[in-house]
């Protein structure tokens, strides 16, 4: 499948044809950039904009995401470059479509725009390279080409002294796609990346906002907090344990990114909520819950459906039913608490993912409506379950 560029990527390359018109007048287009691991994409400019009497230029790039479902898919990325005084460096600014962090917990500090790290790093090569090659800042009312940077430009190999504004069109609405607004992150986007490549269904990107999840309830004092497979789930752990929305990681298919994280970052108590199927996979051994990597195995229910008391006939019918739910059906109606079997498995599944870890844990298990179907109470280190 063909891949893509991240936000940082293409953040990268509008600032640096931008800071390239500035300095010579000219916008490359394209405008060629090199990533974190050598790779040299080049990217058409969509929009630019030079105001050499003001010292400020703009250049933008439309987001390609290649193959993958990515919302920001097709946003228009402009960056606005514009000189400051000397000794400035290069400084980041939030521009219309780009959030602001407000909440500890994110590799940024509460007040900075939400352009990550290697972005940030990435456009202050990118720029102190155009500054080398083309003379550095150009002051404001200097022809553009004139070379001129005196007092203003950077020293041999330093960083220019210019403001970096990113913004997306439309960012604002984007966001509210996302998880943005849980984390903290107000106002847009987070520009991010740490290769420059979005990878076709890698789901990179939903794994590092569960990471980002986990960080910042920890450093909000959170000491409890739920994985969800989906918002019913999530309506289902807030009724039970009054969790706050900061407390909620949105877990989708993703329980072993969620374990695995929290086995590093550990939190007092990790409930687990999702509906009974996919969390009879989690019961399986199974960290990816979708159902292109893992299926619902009732030969196990059955098996678990015998340990709580059923039959053979009906430990037949379990492993014969079409579905997993069909399944519990079949143990409800005959007082087989299977709901509550899958969901003590689950649990005894995670705290072995945890490896000792300090982190209680309890399963709940809901039906398509939201029904509590199963439950188990938390557990913590020292508690039944293969290791890992």
């Amino acid at each position: 499948m063909r891949p893509g560029w991240t936000t940082g990527a293409c953040a990268t390359a509008a600032s640096t044809a931008a800071y390239t018109a500035l300095l010579t007048g000219e916008f490359p287009d394209p405008v060629t950039i090199t990533l974190p691991k050598g790779q040299t994409p080049s990217f058409a400019l969509a929009v630019e904009e030079l105001d050499a009497g003001a010292g400020s230029a703009m250049a933008g790039v439309v987001k390609d995401a290649g193959d993958d479902p990515d919302v920001t898919h097709g946003a228009l990325v402009r960056a606005r470059v514009r000189v400051l005084s000397p000794g400035s460096g290069v400084v980041f600014k939030a521009g219309p479509g780009v959030g602001t962090v407000t909440r500890p917990g994110l590799p940024l500090d509460v007040g900075e725009p939400a352009i990550n790290p290697v972005p940030r790093q990435m456009m202050r090569e990118h720029l102190t390279e155009v500054a080398r090659r083309y003379g550095g800042t150009a002051e404001p009312g200097a022809e553009p080409g004139s070379g001129s940077g005196s007092g203003s430009g950077a020293e041999p190999g330093g960083e220019p002294d210019i403001e970096v504004e990113i913004s997306v069109d439309h960012g604002e609405e984007i966001a509210r796609s996302t998880w943005n607004p849980r984390l903290g992150i107000l106002g847009g986007l987070s520009i991010l990346g740490t290769t420059g490549i979005v990878v076709p269904y890698s789901c990179s990107a939903w794994i590092d906002s569960i990471r980002r999840g986990v960080d910042v309830a920890r450093a909000a004092g959170r000491t409890h907090v739920a994985g969800c497979t989906g918002s019913t789930s999530e309506k289902v752990a807030v009724a039970l344990h009054h969790l706050p929305e900061d407390a909620l990681l949105d877990m989708g298919d993703f329980a072993g990114a969620v374990l695995k994280y929290v086995r590093r970052h550990p939190v007092d108590r990790l409930t687990i909520c999702g509906g009974f199927a996919k969390l009879s996979k989690l019961a399986a051994g199974h960290l990816d819950l979708h159902s292109a990597r893992s299926q619902v195995d009732k030969g196990f229910l059955a098996e678990l459906a015998r340990q709580g008391g059923a039959d053979e006939a009906l430990a037949e019918a379990v492993a014969g039913a079409n579905t997993g739910l069909g399944a519990l059906q079949l143990c409800t109606a005959a007082g087989v608490p299977l709901g509550d079997l899958v969901a003590a498995r689950a649990r005894d599944e995670s705290l072995a993912v945890l490896r000792g870890a300090p982190v209680a844990v309890d399963v709940i298990c809901i039906d398509r409506a939201g029904m509590v179907v199963g439950r188990a109470e938390p557990r913590g280190p020292g508690g039944s379950g293969r290791r890992r």
